[in-house]
C-alpha cells in the first residue's frame, strides 16, 4: 500500500470504483472521483493530472493476486471502462460489499448531524475516514434534524469515555449524585447510551460489585485507573434495557403490569407512539393499555408528563402513589382550597367566608 497519504486517497477511490460493477468507470470519470475525494481532503494543490492516475492504475495492478485482473472493457465506441474481473472484489480486504457501502451512506448522514458539538473531534475523524475509505460521502443539503442538548454539561468528556469502553481502559471518576454527594469510583465502562438527550456511562463498579450507571453532566472529572480491566462476561446490552422505560434497570425487581386510561384524544397519541415496546391494548372503547416491565423513575416521570390526560388503574401501590404526588402538586398550586378536599360542606362554608369578607 502507498505511504503518500494523496495516493492513499487515490487508491481507496480507485479500489471502490473498480469493484462497483453498478457503474461504469471511464478514464475521465476516475480522474474526476480521484479529485473530487483529494479537494475536499486537501484542496485543489493536491489534484492530479490523467498522467498520475494512468501510473496509479498500473500499480494497483501489480497488487493484484494472479486470479484477479483489472480489465479496461471498451464501452460507448472508443471509450472504456474499468473494473475488477471478480465482483466486491478489494485490494483493502472490505468486509462490505459495495451494496452494503451503499447503506453507509445514510449512516453517515445520520452522524453528520452530530459535527461541530463540543469535543466532537473524534467523530468528525471517524466520518471523515468512513466517507474516505468506503467511498461514500454525506448529502450537503440538510434534511435530518435530531434533538442534542448542545449545553449539557459532561459532552467534553464524551471522547474519552468511548476510548476508554472500546479500549477496555478502567477509569476513576469523581462524580456528584443526584442528592449532592461526591463519589469517587473507579469504573470499567462497557456501554455508552442517550436517552432523552442526555448520555450515560454503564460499566461494572469496582467495589460496589455491581453495574452503575453515571450521567455524563454529574461526571466532575475521569482519569485512567491502574486496576486491571474486567470484562463484561455477564450482560448483554442488546436485551439489557428490553424491561424498562429509560436507562435505570433495577437491581433487585420484578416485572408487574401497569394499567392506564387515557383521553380519547391521548389515546390515538400513545396507540401511535407506544411508551414501550411491551405496550398492549386491554379495551380501546375505553381507551386502556397495559405495560410489563419493571417501576423506575423515569417510568413514572414518562406517565406524568401526560397530565390529566391519563389514570393509573393499576397496580394499586402505584395508582395510590401516584394519586399522593397529584396530591402534593395541588397543594402547591391550590394551598387554602386543598385543606378541604374530602370536606365538601366545610369548604363551601370556608369559601362563602371568604367572599363576604
Amino acid at each position: 500500500m502507498p505511504k503518500n497519504k494523496n495516493a492513499e486517497y487515490r487508491f481507496l477511490v480507485l479500489d471502490r470504483c473498480f469493484s462497483d460493477f453498478r457503474h461504469k468507470y471511464t478514464i475521465e470519470d476516475l480522474l474526476e472521483k480521484v479529485n473530487d475525494k483529494l479537494y475536499d481532503a486537501n484542496g485543489s494543490k493536491s489534484m492530479i493530472m490523467k498522467r498520475q492516475l494512468r501510473g496509479d492504475l498500473n500499480a494497483i495492478r501489480k497488487m493484484l493476486p494472479d486470479d484477479i485482473y483489472l480489465e479496461a472493457i471498451p464501452y460507448d465506441g472508443k471509450k472504456c471502462y474499468y473494473r475488477y474481473s471478480k465482483p466486491d472484489f478489494s485490494i483493502y480486504q472490505n468486509e462490505l460489499s459495495v451494496a452494503e457501502v451503499q447503506n453507509l451512506r445514510s449512516t453517515i448522514e445520520m452522524l453528520g448531524k452530530y459535527r461541530g458539538l463540543p469535543s466532537n473531534g473524534w467523530l468528525e475523524e471517524v466520518i471523515s475516514n468512513l466517507e474516505i475509505r468506503f467511498g461514500v460521502k454525506s448529502n450537503a443539503e440538510n434534511l435530518v434534524s435530531f434533538g442534542q442538548n448542545e449545553q449539557l454539561k459532561g459532552l467534553e468528556y464524551l471522547s474519552d469515555i468511548i476510548d476508554a469502553t472500546i479500549n477496555h481502559q478502567p477509569l476513576g471518576i469523581e462524580y456528584i449524585s443526584a442528592n449532592g454527594k461526591h463519589h469517587l469510583h473507579t469504573l470499567h465502562p462497557y456501554f455508552v447510551k442517550q436517552y432523552n438527550e442526555r448520555w450515560y456511562l454503564l460499566g461494572l463498579d469496582e467495589k460496589e460489585e455491581r453495574i452503575k450507571n453515571l450521567a455524563f453532566d454529574r461526571i466532575q472529572c475521569i482519569a485512567h485507573s491502574n486496576h486491571t480491566f474486567r470484562k463484561n462476561e455477564f450482560i448483554d446490552f442488546n436485551s439489557y434495557f428490553d424491561n424498562v422505560v429509560g436507562v435505570t434497570v433495577p437491581n433487585e425487581a420484578k416485572l408487574e403490569e401497569f394499567v392506564l386510561r387515557f383521553t380519547p384524544q391521548r389515546f390515538k397519541y400513545v396507540t401511535s407512539k407506544p411508551i414501550h415496546k411491551s405496550q398492549k391494548t386491554i379495551n380501546e372503547e375505553d381507551c386502556i393499555i397495559s405495560l410489563t416491565l419493571y417501576h423506575t423513575l423515569e417510568l413514572e416521570q414518562q406517565i406524568f408528563s401526560f397530565g390529566p390526560d391519563v389514570e393509573v388503574l393499576s397496580p394499586t401501590w402505584f395508582r395510590e402513589e401516584f394519586a399522593k404526588k397529584i396530591s402534593d402538586c395541588m397543594k402547591k398550586y391550590f394551598p387554602r382550597q386543598n385543606l378541604c378536599i374530602g370536606k365538601d360542606e366545610l369548604c363551601s362554608r370556608h369559601q362563602t367566608m371568604e367572599v363576604k369578607l
